[in-house]
């Protein structure tokens, strides 16, 4: 594709990766904003329909103005599909029942998408078929792919809990009383621009933000430049596609062990900065050992610590927030600061710093040191509300049991 839409020339490349994320990050809101209007089910597959189409387009553009257009349809059309399903199981679940759920969830669609590179090279193979460039196939196949299981979606996703239809009375008031008894919001409030307004003014939804974008960095970063990466450690462009799948395997069970952890224990912090640290630790063997095969592993440590960080601030952003309207701005911008990350991933990882990359690897590594810093913070100022909480429960307290002493004083001189 690079060859035949003459991609390498300038920063083509990275254009086209970036302006994909310009719509995908500003539709975030507006689109949990009306997702339980529509309907999730409804809105949510007309999405994934719209997307699988544009991605069938993708394999019939001819220059790289067109590519890029597309690229910008494409961040138009996924944008709400992500924030609205961590919208709909934060819904479902109480609030240390979530981040499993949600790290199954990122981490089958992320391992699926380890093995892309895998796909790709397969499906290269029917290069010239029907006069159609492999990478075209790429496009045609996994395209058609994404609207067949668009169509099944449609038939197979549940709603929000008071809308669901496949769940008896008796059943759906079971799961909502379990939520209204964790976090009493099982009942949707109603939204209204001045709400948004408002949540939008907490600056915690703005810190977690920051913090998911610090952890999508390098998602994004092994997403669009692994391959690439891998080939400027010498190995040949076949071997790097098939060696851009093993890093995404470990991966997975590791986020699923970290998350059983954090749900079981009710603690999110901790945990997250554990992971941070098992991002650093790679980030660092990946920039500055002189080693291929180290640098190799340090890709296995940085996916694991990334993969895993995301569903945790997913979870913790939605475990400290209460009412329906504020989950759903709060997803949404969370979500959105992914985008921002993607945006500095194609950015940062420039055609003039191969093979090593060091400059794309030091924005990377900073992010993380960021990610750190910023959960230190929120975990002071919860500690310091929840602390205040109790004074003022305690100071109550006293004037309850002071004005219970002096009533029975007067009582008793009576």
């Amino acid at each position: 594709m690079g060859a035949a839409l003459h991609l390498e020339i300038g920063n083509r490349y990275s254009i086209a990766s970036v302006l994909y994320f310009p719509p995908y990050i500003l539709l975030q809101i507006p689109g949990n904003l009306v997702v339980r209007k529509f309907g999730a089910r409804n809105y949510l597959t007309a999405c994934a329909i719209s997307w699988g189409a544009v991605q069938v387009g993708m394999a019939f553009v001819k220059t790289w103005h067109t590519l890029t257009l597309c690229r910008f349809l494409l961040g138009a059309c996924e944008a709400s599909f992500f924030p609205g399903i961590v919208y709909i199981i934060s819904s479902w679940y109480t609030r240390y029942e979530v981040q499993k759920r949600l790290a199954f969830f990122y981490l089958l669609s992320l391992t699926i998408a380890g093995f892309s590179p895998i796909l790709a090279y397969v499906f290269s193979l029917l290069d010239g078929k029907r006069n159609i460039a492999g990478w075209s196939w790429i496009f045609i196949i996994e395209g058609t792919v994404t609207l067949f299981l668009a169509f099944t979606f449609f038939f197979t996703m549940p709603d929000f809990p008071e809308q669901n239809t496949f769940l008896k009375p008796h059943e759906t008031a079971f799961v909502l009383q379990r939520v209204e008894d964790d976090r009493g919001d099982s009942v949707p409030d109603q939204l209204t621009a001045h709400k948004v307004l408002h949540h939008l003014g907490d600056w915690t939804l703005w810190a977690y933000g920051l913090m998911f974008m610090c952890c999508t960095l390098p998602a994004y970063a092994l997403a669009y430049f692994i391959t690439i990466i891998l080939n400027g450690l010498g190995w040949s462009t076949t071997a790097s596609l098939l060696l851009s799948a093993p890093p995404y395997a470990p991966a997975f069970f590791s986020a699923v062990f970290f998350a059983w952890l954090s749900d079981k224990y009710r603690h999110r912090a901790g945990f997250i900065v554990v992971q941070g640290l098992i991002s650093i630790l790679g980030l660092c063997l990946t920039a500055f050992s002189e080693r291929n095969k180290v640098r190799y592993f340090g890709i296995f440590l940085l996916n694991a610590g990334s993969s895993g960080c995301i569903p945790s601030i997913l979870a913790w952003s939605a475990n400290n927030v209460v009412g329906s309207s504020k989950r759903s701005v709060g997803s949404a911008l969370v979500v959105a600061f992914g985008g921002v990350g993607g945006i500095i991933a194609s950015t940062v990882y420039r055609e003039q710093d191969f093979p090593r990359y060091l400059p794309g690897l030091w924005v990377t590594l900073g992010a993380q040191f960021l990610l750190l810093f910023l959960v230190g913070v929120t975990s002071l100022h919860f500690t310091a509300h929840e602390q205040a909480v109790k004074d003022g429960q305690a100071r109550r307290a006293a004037r309850g049991a002071a004005r219970f002493l002096l009533h029975s004083l007067k009582l008793s001189k009576r």
